[in-house]
């Protein structure tokens, strides 16, 4: 994919990404940021394989204050890592992946859950939607969020919690996000996943499209994982 390409994808996925949590966002330069409300407060900002002097700019960016974190989407990870030693930065997180797959073909229609003692519950809000799983006494089993934007749908926060793992909800509720966002007849889902995450995704049909690299200044240690999981 063309540099350009991915940077219609990044922008596509922080706009999802920020609007299913309800992040503020800027410009930063030419970069987009979004503020991390509720983690440390500060900023996050997002490129495509920056040139040296675009990741500079960053950088100085970053250096600013100590929670602020850089996103590179690349597949040149070894580069970046030296860059980032020579401006004094250090990787949080480097092993996510920037995924997508093509709706076309696939079952939209809402699943259902073969379990008695399990609910799905889904909450719309504006162009969003959040579901739920929980047992009929309330506990919270499975969870998972996704938004519009730009004609894709941008999962988020797919999170099984450990008591129930091996049961199948990751795909279900991946399943009941992409039919809620079904009356927006989108062609295509948008998310970066963790190590874990990508090989469900993969059997779900998902594709890699680039490597992801979160780094921060020295001393950081929270708010590497932008995946969905």
């Amino acid at each position: 994919m063309g540099e350009d390409s991915l940077r219609e994808l990044l922008h596509t996925w922080v706009e999802g990404w920020a609007s299913t949590r309800h992040y503020p966002v800027k410009e930063v330069g030419s970069f987009t940021a979004a503020q991390l409300t509720d983690k440390s407060g500060d900023w996050e900002a997002f490129a495509v394989s920056p040139s040296e002097e675009e990741f500079a700019e960053l950088a100085a960016f970053v250096s600013e204050s100590a929670p602020r974190l850089m996103t590179v989407l690349t597949d040149d990870l070894p580069s970046y890592r030296t860059l980032a030693a020579q401006h004094g930065l250090v990787e949080l997180a480097g092993n996510q992946e920037l995924m997508v797959m093509d709706f076309e073909g696939k079952d939209v229609e809402a699943p259902w859950l073969n379990d008695d003692e399990l609910r799905l519950n889904t909450e719309y809000e504006d162009h969003s939607a959040t579901v739920t799983v929980t047992t009929t006494d309330g506990t919270l089993a499975a969870s998972g969020h996704v938004a519009v934007a730009h004609g894709y749908a941008v999962f988020d926060r797919i999170v099984t919690e450990p008591a129930f793992r091996r049961r199948g909800l990751g795909s279900f509720v991946m399943k009941a996000l992409t039919a809620a966002m079904s009356e927006h007849q989108l062609d295509q889902g948008l998310l970066i996943a963790s190590p874990d995450g990508q090989h469900l995704y993969h059997h779900l049909g998902w594709n890699d499209v680039s490597g992801v690299l979160v780094l921060t200044n020295k001393g950081t240690t929270a708010g590497g994982s932008l995946s969905a999981d």
